[in-house]
């Protein structure tokens, strides 16, 4: 029983959750803007554009295995000074990458990038679960999660604009100072929250490995492998339907992002509605339903209109993206005691089946070109569709599970 306790008094104004969404798009955009200037890299570092993407590897396997331990590790500390200092940290990491003289010094600062991302990403959800207003927790996760999207089809590509012009180091230090300009922002703006109770490693592992959130680990890998193998391969995905490459992949690309931004918002709203575990249900069922598709499509036409295969990946976008909030709300709503772990859980089994989407994305695309993407993926989102669905109804999440903000004073 809860004694003592004091509510402590909820930050006014969005200024704080737009601090959070904006630490999200600086680590989105210093994840995946690697991808866009592979070349660039290759170039200047004189290796081959292989070896070169395995920065992106190198980050994502080290992002995920980081993660919860991190979380673990820094769960007492107050929230804001991890952020903040967090910022400071990655901003320190972009600079000295844009001044690598070599692969490995790279392939190294890569590494030291992705523990700091991984120690920053769990602790801004969970302030926006502990922050915002118990009937706007959703609304929160789905701000936070819209980071992520928004550096796809803004940082991404603005990045990417920047290394042409300027070279790919210059990508690194724009980054850097973006992260700075957050970090400045974050330590006048986010409320000073406390960390966890001091509950012991032994019941956070204990939470952490309740088979409520073992499930829902296991429904985030295998719907991440789903979903990420579509934008993964959206190349040659989009060219066997349509035929078409260039500009007509841009616009492809740039709907999706769009999409997805307008899904991690609604969603977010939604899960306040109608609950995580519906939400979760309605919007991977969506996002299974446009990748099969797409999968029909290509199986059935040699060349679909550009419209057909645009109003589905739209579909997909902001049905794949509405994934997010929902997600990472049960994940907060079934570890009470252990948010931020599992959070951090839950972003290592996304980063998992990143990997497993490349891994077997890559072997559809070579034995069954595009379309072939297209219908591993659907067989992979029902069998995650069943998973999902199996673990809502065996461990059903409740919106008062959810944390209800800051508290402070004793523990049980």
């Amino acid at each position: 029983m809860v004694t003592d306790v004091k509510e402590t008094p909820r930050p006014r104004g969005a200024g704080w959750l737009v601090c959070l969404l904006l630490t999200t798009f600086v680590i989105g955009t210093d994840d995946f803007v690697v991808a866009g200037v592979l070349p660039e890299i290759a170039s200047g570092l004189d290796v081959s554009t292989a070896a070169a993407g395995q920065l992106v590897t190198v980050f994502s396997v080290t992002y995920a295995l980081a993660a919860p331990p991190l979380a673990v590790a820094t769960a007492r500390l107050p929230r804001k000074p991890v952020i903040v200092g967090g910022l400071v940290l990655f901003a320190l990491t972009n600079v000295l990458t844009a001044l690598a003289p070599d692969h490995p010094t790279l392939m190294a600062l890569r590494v030291l990038t992705a523990l700091i991302a991984a120690g920053i990403t769990p602790a801004v959800f969970a302030t926006a679960g502990r922050a915002a207003a118990p009937e706007r927790v959703g609304r929160a996760m789905g701000t936070v999660a819209a980071g992520l999207t928004v550096s796809l089809f803004v940082g991404v590509p603005a990045g990417t604009l920047l290394s042409a012009a300027f070279g790919w180091r210059s990508t690194f230090v724009a980054v850097a100072l973006l992260g700075l300009a957050v970090a400045l922002a974050s330590w006048r703006l986010l409320p000073d929250l406390p960390g966890a109770p001091g509950i012991g490693v032994g019941r956070q592992v204990r939470v952490l490995t309740r088979p409520a959130v073992l499930l829902g680990v296991a429904g985030t890998v295998l719907g991440a492998s789903s979903g990420l193998m579509t934008y993964t391969y959206i190349a040659p995905l989009t060219r066997d339907l349509t035929g078409r490459t260039g500009a007509v992949l841009a616009l492809f690309i740039a709907v999706i992002g769009v999409f997805g931004a307008l899904g991690s918002f609604l969603c977010g709203r939604l899960t306040d509605r109608w609950g995580a575990d519906r939400t979760l249900v309605a919007a991977f069922g969506g996002s299974v339903a446009a990748t099969a598709a797409l999968a029909v499509t290509g199986l059935l036409t040699d060349e679909a209109p550009v419209w057909v295969v645009l109003l589905f990946l739209a579909g997909w976008g902001f049905a794949g993206w509405g994934f997010n909030p929902p997600m990472n709300t049960r994940a907060l709503a079934l570890a009470r005691g252990a948010e931020a772990e599992a959070v951090a859980l839950n972003t290592s089994g996304l980063y998992v089946g990143i990997a497993l989407a490349g891994a077997v994305g890559g072997w559809a695309v070579s034995a069954h070109d595009g379309t072939g993407v297209a219908v591993t993926a659907t067989g992979l989102g029902v069998a995650a569709g069943l998973l999902i669905v199996g673990s809502v109804r065996r461990y059903p999440s409740r919106p008062a599970d959810v944390p209800s903000g800051p508290r402070t004073g004793s523990g049980r």
